[in-house]
Formats: structure tokens, sequence, C-alpha cells
């Protein structure tokens, strides 16, 4: 009987389970379903930081933790790129910025090597024929000051014009004497000798050579007691108040210096130390060997700091100069490698990529020959994701062509 009475029981409470599930079932409100907007078409759904990877059904990102974007028909404009809602820009952290005319630097760096002023160099030559009776410089590069003795010669040539010139005083005719003295004047003589040879009443003919300006001896053609002709070279004396720096570059950067432009040196053998000067020539040869071009810096070096053959790094001073360029932030740029490309905001939220020739670079600007035009906005940040976006969707193949 018991057992009778267990089994019934049991019997009800299934009974009253299933009922309860099958009257659960029919009264349970359903899943609810992703409601579409009326009227507009999804394409897909992506992930707005990994827009490569398509989706035909929404939910979280499986790379980042967000909610899957639709792409809607009605977003695909061909003619106005790809599409980027206010939401999206904002997360992908995008930065726009105007094409604008700017004063680009021409930044110039090179390396140039110190050479002798040879608009400078003074030629001290014999004054008349004779013999160098002492010589008081002995060897190239040695140190003169004005003034200092260079050599002695000894030029009996001028014996017999002084003794007419003599003769002509003692006479004291004045035309006949000045006539004489013009023909001392005419043979090279100083005005000191002349003046000495008026004083002592005999002739001069030994007259000291002297340095008129302080330099070296970059050149020494003669040796003591050699003869000599009149107007023979003997010495040539350099300074080194001004010298040449004579520059190097390659013939990409021919258009770089000008005449005029203002450079700055500086040298490791004067740490901290600039040197400044002009570009005074651009050589018109090519060095065949190293096909660069040579340009001459004058530059000032009133302590003699800097000597002929040493190493200096050059670069224009301000690193300014020409008319202003249309230029964009060189950030904008997307570089391929065989094109460079920019992505224009076209408005309404929708940016397309534009082929592009790019100038020099400089200050954070990059010169834009052709492609855009003034006022154009393009896009500094982000555009990478836009641009793979865009190549997915062969917005480029259109603008590479």
């Amino acid at each position: 009987m018991k057992t009778l009475t267990f089994t019934a029981v049991a019997l009800a409470v299934l009974l009253a389970a299933g009922a309860g599930y099958f009257l659960g079932q029919r009264h349970a409100p359903s899943a609810p379903e992703t409601v579409q907007p009326v009227g507009r078409k999804v394409l897909y759904w992506y992930d707005p930081m990994m827009p490569g990877q398509r989706f035909d059904k929404p939910g979280k990102s499986p790379f980042m933790d967000m909610e899957l974007v639709a792409r809607y028909a009605d977003e695909e404009k061909p003619d106005a790129g790809v599409g980027i809602s206010a939401r999206q820009q904002q997360n992908l952290g995008m930065k726009t910025a105007k094409a604008q005319k700017r004063q680009l630097a021409q930044p110039f760096t090179a390396y140039a090597t110190v050479s002798t002023n040879e608009r400078n160099l003074m030629t001290v030559p014999a004054p008349g024929a004779g013999v160098i009776s002492k010589l008081y410089v002995r060897a190239q590069q040695q140190q003169v000051n004005v003034g200092e003795p260079l050599a002695e010669i000894w030029l009996p040539q001028w014996t017999a014009a002084q003794q007419e010139y003599l003769a002509m005083r003692q006479l004291g005719d004045p035309e006949l004497t000045r006539a004489a003295r013009e023909r001392l004047a005419l043979q090279f003589m100083p005005e000191e000798t002349i003046r000495a040879l008026e004083r002592s009443g005999k002739p001069q003919t030994r007259l000291t050579l002297r340095a008129e300006k302080a330099g070296y001896i970059a050149k020494l053609d003669v040796q003591q007691g050699a003869q000599v002709a009149a107007n023979t070279p003997l010495f040539d004396i350099a300074t080194l108040e001004s010298i040449w720096l004579v520059v190097d570059y390659p013939q990409t950067q021919a258009q770089s210096l000008a005449v005029g432009d203002e450079m700055v040196a500086t040298s490791e053998s004067w740490p901290g130390v600039t040197f400044h000067g002009t570009v005074s020539e651009l050589l018109p040869q090519m060095e065949t060997t190293t096909r660069t071009f040579k340009a001459r810096i004058v530059l000032d070096n009133p302590q003699f700091r800097l000597k002929p053959g040493m190493f200096l790094t050059v670069n224009r001073a301000g690193q300014t100069r020409g008319a202003s360029v249309l230029a964009v932030p060189e950030e904008s740029v997307i570089n391929s490698g065989d094109a460079q490309r920019l992505l224009l905001a076209s408005g309404e939220g929708f940016f397309r990529p534009v082929k592009v020739t790019t100038g020099i670079t400089s200050a954070g600007w990059t010169e834009i020959t052709s492609g855009i035009q003034e006022g154009d906005t393009v896009v500094t940040s982000g555009q990478f994701l836009i641009d793979s976006e865009a190549s997915l969707r062969s917005a480029l193949p259109e603008v590479t062509k």
C-alpha cells in the first residue's frame, strides 16, 4: 500500500513539472532580434581598429573590447571616398590640417676643406735686374709680419740713372731735375730709396724687400746668391685673416646653394666655436672622380684658428631661402615606396586618397608640388587605417593609375 502511494506522488510531481515547462514555453517572450534601421541596408560589420576584417553578423569584436560597427550601403559613395562617422573619427584619434603656403627651409649640410684665399695672395717681384745678396726667409710657410725683411737685392743697373739724377741736381735746372727723378721712378725705385739718394748724394744700389702685410710664405722661387731679372716673382705671401672653404656637394643639391648664402661652419678642432662666411662662387666644373660640385665660401679668420687643409662641417645659416611653397604636415604623407599619397577630407565624414608629388621636407612640413590645392584638408593622424580601408574597397587603384 505504501509503495503504491509513493509511486502516485512521484507521478503527480512529474506531471506537474512537465505541465509547468510546457506553459512556460508558450508564455515566455522570444529572444530579441537585432533591429535594423528601416530603409538602410547593412553590407557587413567590421572593427574600426581592424577595418580589413569583415563580419556578416553583429556582435563583439574578436580583436578589441568593442561592438562591431555596421557598414551601410548608402555610405558607399565611390566619388566621395571612405565614409567615417564622427564617433569612429574620435575613436581613431583622427586629426586634420589645411594645406598652406609656407617658406620652407632647404637644408644643406656638407663637408668643406680650408684653403688659401687666392684673392689675398701678394706677389713680391724683383724691382730690377740684380743679385739676391741676402735672403731672410728660407722656406715656404714661414710666418712673416708687416715690415719684416724678406731679402736684400743688389741692383747695379740703378747706378747710372742715379748718377744722372745727382748731376742734374748740381746743375740746378728744375725741369731737367724733375725729368731725371721721374726716370728713377720708372725704374721701380721706391720713394725711400730716392730720398736716401738725395740725402747721401751717393748711388743706392742695395734694396731690402719687406713684407707689406702679415701672413706666411706661400711660394718661394729664389735662393740666396741667385741672379734675377727685372719683375721676376720672388715670393708669394698669403694671409689667414680671410680664407676659403671649398665645399663638395652632390648634383642632387645643385639648386641648394646660391651666391650670397650665409653659411655657418664648425670644426672638431674648436668645439663650440662657429665660423661665419658667405658663398662667393659656385664653381662651373664638376669633379669627375666624385661627381660633385664645388663652391667657395669666404670665411673671416681673424685669430688664424683655421689652417689650410683642415676639414669643417658647413650648414646654411637659418636654412631658409626661396619663395613660399604649398606644404602639408610631414606626418600626413603616406609613403608606399613608389608613390606618395594624402587623405583628403571630402566633407560630410568622407575621405579619399590622392596621389601627390612631394618636394623638400623641413621643420615638420613637406612641400607638395602637385596633387592638391591650397586650403585642402588633409588627414594627419589615423590616416593609415583609413588608407587600409580604402585599399580594400579598391579606391586606391583609381587614383594611382
